[in-house]
């Protein structure tokens, strides 16, 4: 029997918000997918700025975006809905990330799912992370369940979104983790030159690294940490800005560095994790994959011991939409959707907040 739903993923690097129309139906104990439609509803400027600075707003204003972001969503979802000519069962929806802070006990995702399912009548799965928090675990990652489940073929699942964030099998264990920053740091770097991003790494390609801010970088503490672990933009704020901010150097050698810097802390993992008998394979998606000169990067560091696969655009862009999808799947049928070897957490455990009737 197959079961429909929407997945709505919008990424800390706030490109847009992604709505992935999905089927999944499981046959002999293994689940397969299709991605029906989707597309990429790219925010506003109004809406980049209000999201980028709404960690320092004021609770009233917190407030009043978590409801406006949450009917913006139910609206795009019903003109999705009517364009496509579809019925969803469910919605699965990610959300805004604004706070993520494991450590003291907290994460927060805006778009109130309340408010989704009042716009859209259809049942809402939303609050994926909240849960293992609070078994202590980081919240993050949740997509390895689906790369275990849906993507298996593939020895490596790698993520470029606004972070670096892998997925493995070892010892017969699945492990993930966020690696370090990426489209976060670079668009922002981006911005400055008036620019959305960096296509195709040609600002990093045809600039070379600065060697003293690579060393600065790579100093990072969180990069000395062991599994379970994640990021989020808080570290950004407080790690990774300030040291770009106190070398003089123009913005061109600053993502040429960083792009040098993503490169190495990805090869590093994949080093570290690499068996010795065979070339392994890597699924690359997210919007970094489209990087072509961080790819190229990634491949050097390797030595062409990891085949990376960059898959149809279609995938590349929506996979984080259809896991959550996947995820939401998962909860209503009341089956673990968060790994606790994977996230740190005291057991594996069922998280989604769920409105509407199902």
């Amino acid at each position: 029997m197959k079961t429909s739903i929407i997945g709505l993923m919008s990424g800390t690097s706030l490109d847009g918000l992604d709505i992935a129309f999905c089927e999944f139906e499981k046959i002999n104990d293994a689940w397969h997918y299709k991605i029906i439609c989707a597309e990429t509803i790219d925010y506003a400027e109004a809406w980049k700025n209000r999201l980028a600075n709404l960690d320092t707003a004021s609770a009233l204003t917190f407030a009043q975006t978590d409801a406006d972001l949450a009917y913006y969503f139910g609206a795009e979802v019903n003109a999705f809905i009517q364009k496509n000519n579809i019925k969803p069962q469910v919605i699965a929806s990610h959300g805004q990330t604004i706070f993520h802070q494991p450590g003291n006990g907290f994460t927060t995702q805006i778009a109130n799912g309340a408010y989704i399912h009042a716009v859209t009548g259809i049942p809402v799965v939303c609050d994926f992370r909240t849960v293992d928090v609070g078994l202590g675990g980081n919240g993050a990652p949740l997509v390895p369940i689906g790369d275990e489940l849906l993507f298996h073929e593939y020895d490596y699942c790698l993520n470029l979104g606004g972070f670096a964030n892998i997925s493995f099998t070892k010892e017969n264990q699945r492990i993930a983790f966020d690696i370090c920053a990426v489209n976060m740091v670079l668009n922002k770097l981006c911005a400055t030159l008036g620019l959305p991003y960096d296509d195709n790494g040609n600002i990093a390609r045809n600039h070379g690294p600065d060697s003293e801010l690579l060393k600065a970088l790579s100093d990072l503490e969180f990069y000395t940490r062991q599994a379970p672990k994640s990021l989020g933009k808080e570290w950004v704020d407080a790690e990774v800005m300030p040291i770009l901010n106190r070398f003089n150097l123009s913005i061109e050698i600053k993502i040429a560095t960083f792009t040098e810097h993503v490169a190495q802390q990805i090869s590093y993992i994949l080093h570290a994790n690499c068996s010795i008998f065979k070339t392994q394979q890597m699924l690359v998606t997210g919007g970094g994959a489209f990087n072509g000169y961080l790819i190229e990067r990634i491949h050097k560091f390797t030595k062409g011991n990891v085949d990376i696969i960059v898959p149809e655009a279609e995938l590349v862009m929506f996979k984080e939409a259809l896991i959550f999808a996947f995820l939401g799947l998962l909860r209503i049928n009341g089956a673990v959707n968060s790994l606790s070897k994977v996230t740190g957490a005291r057991k594996d455990s069922i998280g989604g907040a769920v409105y509407g009737g199902l």
